[in-house]
């Protein structure tokens, strides 16, 4: 049965590449092969889907309309014309922009925010946006790891090592993580500054938009602040940030309707939501679940923590740059969790830090999803808008720039890490 599902899964990213437009239906379709055919347990189906993901996703989608409708993304956009000399240093502050909100709320969450921003930048000037909304994902995707309330990964690593918020930043006498992704993050700008070399176009701003509407923008920091908030309660439910995204947005739907009391707006914002996104989302959650219940993401970790026994550089190596690997096509929050214990046992075996596995794992299976469009669920939400825009991203497009982001932020963690952690 294994193989099988290696084949399906395989051939389910082949078809995802061929058919960019169908991508939702390659993997529901997918997802329901894996059910009839008995890999995925459908007794299993309900538990496998990450409905956090899913509500959080929803809910902002609510704000996001509106929040577009208010101009205040335009607004914004203005400032960031006013303070930027050409198109390639505004593309990097909205990249930096948005890996800063990153590091302490949700990445989905922070691209549906930052996106529409990215959007009204690129239609003043007329230009593709496909570029700027891309690096806004790969720049989320990375500073998730650099806090532990910057992802789930980050989440169940400090479960596993029993760290608190402060170890992420200083931790026995030594820098911890934050350093090397943010480390990895500044020199993902020598990146920008290459891949966006030809971006010269000057910008300007004389005027600025004026804003019809403050609730959508009051309701997008409220649930920022929310979800910070939350982050810091002990044993909290799991979709405890979906709920708090889905109330933003029913609270933001139903003050526009009471103060407009306008059906037609409340259908088009209804009509308007990304369900393809959700539903790709929702098919990848179901298939992640049955390889993973088919034991194989087991039989990866194992894998990689045997060939590295013995060596503590190249089992440090291996974890990284595999995970980066393996994070590119599979969901790392249950690649994560089975590795963490893993590792655990491996370092007290060899007598080494377990911090030092630990770290690195976080890095490579963070940073790995940055690969592809479809390795992270804020890549596909980006992905999603843009397809919204009427702009189908391939995955060469995408690629492009999450290849040479993703190698040069994971070598630069992978360095540190060693050195300070050795």
């Amino acid at each position: 049965m294994k193989i099988a599902a290696i084949i399906i899964f395989i051939l389910m990213y082949v078809l995802m590449i061929l058919l960019p437009k169908h991508r939702y239906l390659v993997a529901l379709g997918t997802a329901l092969v894996y059910i009839i055919g008995g890999i995925l347990p459908f007794g299993q189906v309900w538990g496998v889907i990450d409905w956090n993901v899913l509500l959080m996703l929803w809910g902002t989608m609510m704000l996001v309309d509106y929040f577009i409708a208010s101009k205040m993304p335009a607004r914004v956009a203005d400032w960031l014309l006013k303070i930027s000399k050409n198109v390639m240093w505004v593309t990097i502050a909205m990249s930096l922009f948005s890996g800063l909100i990153s590091a302490f709320i949700d990445n989905v969450a922070t691209v549906l925010m930052v996106a529409p921003v990215g959007l009204a930048v690129c239609k003043k000037l007329k230009i593709n946006p496909v570029p700027m909304i891309i690096s806004i994902a790969v720049s989320s995707n990375l500073q998730g790891a650099a806090t532990l309330v910057g992802d789930t990964t980050s989440i169940m690593l400090a479960a596993a090592a029993k760290m608190d918020f402060n170890d992420f930043f200083w931790m026995n006498g030594k820098p911890g993580i934050f350093f090397a992704v943010e480390l990895g993050a500044l020199a993902t700008v020598f990146i920008m500054l290459i891949l966006f070399r030809k971006d010269t176009q000057k910008v300007d701003s004389d005027q600025l938009t004026e804003v019809t509407d403050y609730v959508p923008t009051i309701m997008m920091l409220a649930h920022i602040v929310f979800l910070i908030i939350a982050s810091f309660i002990p044993n909290k439910p799991e979709i405890t940030n979906g709920v708090i995204c889905v109330v933003c947005g029913i609270i933001n739907i139903v003050w526009e309707y009471l103060k407009h009391k306008d059906k037609e707006e409340l259908i088009s914002c209804l009509k308007n939501m990304d369900y393809q996104t959700m539903a790709l989302l929702l098919g990848l959650f179901m298939v992640i679940g049955g390889i993973t219940e088919i034991g194989l993401i087991d039989d990866l970790a194992n894998g990689i923590a045997s060939i590295g026994t013995g060596n503590i550089f190249l089992l440090y190596t291996i974890i990284v740059w595999g995970s980066v690997l393996i994070s590119a096509f599979i969901d790392n929050i249950p690649y994560v969790a089975t590795m963490l214990p893993v590792l655990g046992g491996v370092a007290s075996v060899m007598g080494g830090d377990p911090n030092l596995l630990y770290f690195g794992l976080l890095i490579g299976a963070t940073l790995g999803g940055n690969i592809t469009p479809i390795g992270a669920s804020a890549n596909i939400a980006g992905v999603g808008m843009l397809r919204k825009e009427g702009y189908e991203v391939r995955f060469r497009d995408f690629m492009r720039i999450g290849v040479p982001f993703t190698l040069t932020a994971v070598l630069v963690g992978y360095l540190f890490i060693w050195f300070v952690w050795k």
